[in-house]
């Protein structure tokens, strides 16, 4: 197990060093930069010279070639300083740290909604083939799955926070009352309602259907029937024997949630506007802040290794019988 994690942890550190170095080429090379974006109007007017942008560029670190410049992002990220972010004007490591809790809270909520509904109905439908249920089931399903997120969230604020007057529109809290910590507490979870059944609907359709294909596919086993020959009831054979051979595959799915738990949701904090990391970060790479941009992505990039190597620890907790090749 520990030679396993070893070589697992210096194979991820392999793959992020590739990463950071595609991020780094792909940021430089797109055609806007920080500077060109703030300076653009006037540059066109003549109040600035090309000079004066360039010695700015230099002051940025923009002016250094793609090897010198990822080289000294590198050297000075792995003694944990990621750079000062060019919009908000502080370390990006700080503004991660302070946005990524309001996406977290939203989306583990969500999610533990999401395992709640889609495993037992995934499961029911397997149950209960081309019966009422499964055909209910699959059609909600591929109703959440074809439906993009933004769309969903522009629905339902269009339906219950436009139309009903039940929920706010956006934001995170009411800016414009006096609240105590419990009532401000209350008034956050009460603003989180609507993203929170966007990302559940949004979500739940994928689970639902991977959960009914792979109970499917254990009820068909030579055990199963050996369970319900030996007289077990239909609940003891589903839950304790189908249910465990069936989380294998999902805990490989598992594997994305810790970057999406702390990573946000771009669209949806857009359309929601809330001040997670992920209506951050999107307003930081629109103006080319390479340093946040960078900062952010090798954020994800470092919680999808570590949720992959949970992932495959957790399968032998999941199924005894798969083994750690050495």
């Amino acid at each position: 197990m520990v030679k396993y994690i070893i070589k697992r942890v210096l194979y991820s550190i392999a793959i992020l060093l590739c990463v950071s170095l595609v991020l780094y080429c792909l940021m430089r090379l797109l055609p806007m930069d920080y500077i060109d974006n703030n300076f653009a109007s006037q540059i066109t007017q003549g109040i600035i010279t090309q000079e004066e942008i360039d010695r700015i560029k230099a002051l940025y670190g923009l002016s250094d070639s793609i090897p010198v410049g990822y080289w000294k992002w590198l050297t000075a990220a792995l003694q944990g300083d990621l750079g000062t972010s060019f919009k908000y004007g502080q370390p990006v490591a700080k503004v991660i740290a302070d946005h990524m809790w309001v996406s977290f809270g939203v989306a583990i909520i969500a999610y533990v909604f999401q395992f709640i509904i889609a495993i037992p109905l995934g499961i029911k439908a397997a149950t209960k083939q081309y019966g009422a249920v499964d055909y209910t089931t699959s059609v909600f399903a591929m109703m959440g799955i074809s439906l993009p997120g933004f769309f969903l969230a522009i629905l339902l604020i269009r339906i219950f926070a436009v139309g009903l007057g039940w929920f706010p529109t956006g934001g995170l809290f009411d800016a414009t009352a006096t609240l105590t910590p419990v009532e401000k507490f209350f008034d956050i979870l009460y603003h989180m309602i609507l993203p929170m059944i966007a990302i559940v609907i949004g979500s739940i359709g994928g689970l639902m259907r991977h959960t009914r294909t792979n109970t499917l596919e254990v009820l068909n086993q030579d055990y199963v029937r050996t369970a319900r020959a030996k007289g077990l009831s239909e609940r003891t054979v589903v839950y304790k024997h189908v249910f465990r051979n069936t989380m294998v595959p999902i805990v490989t799915m598992t594997a994305g949630i810790i970057p999406s738990l702390f990573g946000g949701m771009m669209i949806l904090e857009q359309v929601f506007a809330l001040d997670g990391i992920g209506n951050i970060a999107y307003s930081a790479l629109v103006i080319g802040d390479i340093p946040f941009v960078m900062g952010y992505n090798m954020f994800i990039a470092i919680l999808t290794v570590i949720g992959t190597l949970l992932s495959d620890i957790t399968y032998m907790l999941v199924d005894p019988r798969i083994k750690i090749s050495k």
